[in-house]
């Protein structure tokens, strides 16, 4: 059975959701992030990405809902979000079976790689003229990505902030993308037999922390400074990135 967990285990999963609920309420995002980091401390990245469908699937849906311009966003963002299915389904079984040492490596470096870009404030402008052509193949590197580290925010994050978008409609645009990824994660974790009935149950039980800590996370939003919670967010990224990474390679 995949989730034959002890003690252990569960108390990790149940705080890990708190955690990353807590942190997308702050900030918007970092869900998939810090459960898969944390996670995957103690499981395999495949099990750590099929406990994350749920809660994934339904703070995102309703990141997506709350947005103003869902049609408009659609019309405008659906070739990146072919990639992003294409690409996903084309990784199946990346983060299972002889590929998981590889996909823990991956893993950690997508986190460190995701934390530097947060810590340096980098910031890119993507030309209207670019979206056509360029969108597909960031969503299409997004989906790899997803299929083997569980995490969709390299580089669709970057991007989806590069170009230009009012806050609101960023937030919403975050919710498209993170929702997309999420269900076609689900179909390339199913297609490789990691998200079945039971998986899809442990996955549901995660949603009540997540859900908690999210709620949190927003009444914390306006009494703590955002500037300083993102640099410790993502100090704390580029440490468990490391340690992901080092530990995979020794």
């Amino acid at each position: 059975m995949l989730f034959s967990f002890e003690f252990s285990p569960i108390a990790v999963a149940t705080l890990t959701f708190l955690l990353a609920g807590f942190v997308k309420g702050v900030i918007g995002l970092g869900l998939p992030t810090v459960a898969m980091g944390l996670l995957s401390t103690v499981m395999a990245p495949a099990q750590a990405a099929s406990l994350l469908i749920v809660p994934s699937f339904v703070t995102n849906v309703w990141q997506l809902a709350t947005g103003p311009r869902f049609g408009a966003l659609a019309r405008r963002l659906w070739p990146m979000m072919a990639g992003v299915v294409v690409g996903t389904l084309a990784g199946t079984g990346f983060m299972q079976g002889s590929h998981a040492g590889q996909a823990a490596i991956a893993l950690g470096v997508a986190l460190m790689a995701y934390a530097v870009l947060g810590l340096t404030a980098m910031r890119f402008a993507v030309p209207p003229r670019a979206e056509r052509w360029l969108g597909p193949v960031i969503g299409a590197v997004t989906g790899l990505m997803t299929a083997a580290t569980g995490v969709f925010v390299i580089p669709a994050v970057p991007y989806l902030g590069a170009l230009g978008l009012p806050k609101d409609e960023l937030i919403q645009a975050l919710g498209l993308s993170f929702t997309v990824s999420t269900v076609a994660l689900a179909a390339a974790l199913a297609g490789g037999g990691s998200f079945e009935t039971g998986t899809a149950g442990a996955s549901a039980l995660a949603l009540a922390p997540a859900l908690i800590g999210m709620s949190v996370g927003g009444w914390m939003r306006g009494r703590v400074s955002e500037r300083m919670f993102r640099r410790c967010f993502f100090l704390g990224l580029l440490a468990l990135g490391a340690h992901l990474a080092s530990r995979a390679l020794i």
